[in-house]
């Protein structure tokens, strides 16, 4: 899938759709197939959502799914789906490990402002974080002091 093609998804798709291909993923990974049930689960929503989330999914090219039946990602729905995973693990190693935000914070804002942040932020992201740990954050002090500071007007 090109640049171009990717983007242009990932910037139509809703937060909601992109969770769902995200839970999907996910579920495959964890037990090797993914049900309108084990959605709903995972997502804390009706089935009747999932099944129509999917359907829309699926007549965009982006899952396959029979009616009763397993549902699966197309090879563009897999991509999409680990693009927003990719996103969400940057974000979340920024907010945890370079802003010190506690876990479960983290998870959660890099779950929030994963759906609203293009391919292009993205990387900058990663390559900012990158830039900081490679010249100012060599060592143990390094970050100590960092975190140090950060946390210097929360007391």
């Amino acid at each position: 899938m090109s640049k171009f093609k990717k983007r242009e998804l990932l910037n139509n798709l809703s937060a909601s759709l992109e969770n769902y291909l995200e839970t999907i993923a996910l579920l495959k990974r964890e037990k090797k197939y993914a049900r309108i049930g084990e959605i709903a689960k995972a997502l804390k929503v009706k089935s009747s959502s999932v099944n129509t989330a999917i359907k829309f999914l699926a007549e965009s090219n982006l899952v396959i799914h029979e009616k009763y039946g397993y549902v699966d990602l197309t090879y563009q729905g897999e991509t999409l789906a680990l693009e927003v995973q990719k996103k969400h693990d940057i974000l979340y190693d920024f907010l945890n490990k370079l802003l010190f935000v506690n876990n479960k914070v983290a998870d959660q804002e890099a779950c929030d402002i994963e759906h609203f942040i293009g391919l292009e932020t993205r990387h900058k992201i990663e390559k900012l974080h990158l830039f900081l740990k490679k010249y100012f954050l060599k060592n143990e002090e390094d970050i100590l002091s960092l975190k140090n500071y950060l946390e210097e007007g929360n007391k």
